[in-house]
């Protein structure tokens, strides 16, 4: 008897211990802007700024988002970040008009203290599916029945209502800051520094195996952390917009210099357009197969030049694009997608580009008239063959092959004598007719 009652005895103090609450007093907040999709760079951007707070100078951390999603792996991360810091990590859903959506909305399940101001949103966070593949729905069902148990989890730690957290991954609801708090998704509504400081006064806080209760300082400091320069420049890059239509843009570039060689300056601008794309590409959840049918849809438009197949390769050309960039991110771990608007937009100014350059390069050289006046001029660029006095030369900025009488090096000034068939007849300009 006397056993037990000491052992209840312990239980209860140890139970008093553990519900002890602490103060912490805040001596500094510090926002930690999020203003792109969730990828590797704002993982470490989160990481190297969260190490320099400690629970010990009084630091307090809060995510400012506004994001459309991300990478499932990196959210995970972040998570795990939040789960393991000894001080508390708010996240804050503003300015107006953003939102957390998807990625963002798990995020935001774990963070200590959950804000949004006016005209913002949460939620949306089911995994992106655009195909009909029974196997891929099976994947699918598994990743959201585990990201659901996650935010459920979170949710309930945090003491919020888990099951709106439920549907945002089950059935991609979607809740505005007034619904969020009214079914305790959040925990309150604040558009400036002032309204923060007042949610947070006096608040408690769950914290690892600790009860906080939070405490201002009267000097209390506000600093905002800044992304280094490589890390900026990757975080907008690897926005999946930008990496797509750097991709295209680069890639019909390269089009325009393959049809029409000699000046290197699209050649140049849609290869650095093509290795900015890459960086994006690096860490987004890149389907390779979709990637490989844009670059087919090029091929494909290349051949409508050559081969007469009366729009049979340019429509294929045409399917390949818009299905490549529709499945581009499509991949077990993407929060990412492309707006279908976009897609359509940037697959048909692309389309009309080539199919336009095609025209202009290939048309204009057959055109007769074009050298029916005599005396155009230019200047050799290439010698293709000395002893026959076989050359490159550009006239009027278009390249030509051409032949000539005389011995001509590179850079001499032409004028055309005649043409025949696609190779020029010219002329070495002498001093008289400069």
């Amino acid at each position: 008897m006397i056993i037990s009652l000491v052992f209840s005895l312990f239980c209860l103090l140890a139970h008093s211990s553990a519900n002890k609450t602490e103060e912490y007093l805040i001596r500094k907040i510090t926002f930690l802007p999020i203003q792109s999709s969730i990828n590797p760079a704002t993982y470490h951007f989160i990481k190297s700024e969260l190490k320099k707070l400690s629970f010990d100078n009084g630091d307090f951390a809060i995510i400012k988002m506004n994001t459309p999603g991300g990478l499932v792996t990196t959210t995970k991360d972040i998570l795990t970040l939040m789960g393991e810091s000894d001080f508390p990590i708010a996240v804050w859903i503003t300015p107006e008009g953003a939102s957390a959506t998807s990625a963002g909305a798990i995020i935001s399940s774990g963070a200590h203290f959950l804000f949004m101001s006016e005209g913002t949103n949460i939620g949306a966070a089911t995994p992106i599916d655009v195909s009909g593949d029974i196997e891929k729905k099976d994947a699918k069902a598994k990743a959201v029945n585990d990201l659901s148990a996650l935010v459920s989890s979170l949710a309930k730690s945090r003491g919020r209502d888990h099951k709106n957290f439920e549907l945002m991954i089950t059935e991609a609801k979607s809740f505005d800051a007034n619904q969020a708090k009214k079914e305790k998704i959040i925990d309150d509504i604040i558009n400036s520094n002032n309204e923060l400081i007042e949610a947070i006064s006096d608040s408690q806080v769950r914290l690892k195996d600790k009860n906080l209760k939070i405490k201002l300082s009267d000097n209390l400091k506000f600093q905002t952390a800044k992304m280094g320069v490589g890390i900026s420049l990757l975080n907008i890059f690897a926005h999946p917009t930008t990496a797509y239509l750097l991709f295209l843009i680069g890639a019909a570039l390269i089009y325009f210099e393959i049809q029409a060689p000699g000046g290197f300056i699209a050649g140049g601008l849609g290869a650095v357009a093509l290795i900015l794309a890459a960086i994006g590409f690096q860490v987004l959840p890149l389907n390779f197969g979709a990637l490989g049918l844009i670059i087919l849809s090029f091929v494909l438009f290349v051949l409508e030049i050559y081969i007469t197949s009366y729009g049979i390769l340019a429509l294929c050309g045409v399917c390949s694009m818009i299905f490549g960039s529709l499945f581009l991110f499509d991949t077990p771990d993407s929060y990412l997608a492309i707006d279908p608007i976009m897609i359509f937009s940037a697959s048909l100014a692309v389309i009309l580009y080539t199919l336009g350059v095609g025209y202009l390069i290939f048309k204009t050289p057959r055109d007769r008239k074009f050298f029916e006046e005599k005396n155009k001029r230019g200047h050799v660029t290439k010698i293709l063959d000395k002893e026959n006095h076989l050359y490159q030369v550009k006239v009027e900025g278009e390249i030509w092959n051409a032949k000539s009488n005389q011995e001509l090096n590179e850079n001499d000034n032409i004028i055309v004598t005649n043409k025949e068939s696609m190779t020029l007849k010219i002329k070495k300009v002498t001093q008289g007719e400069n």
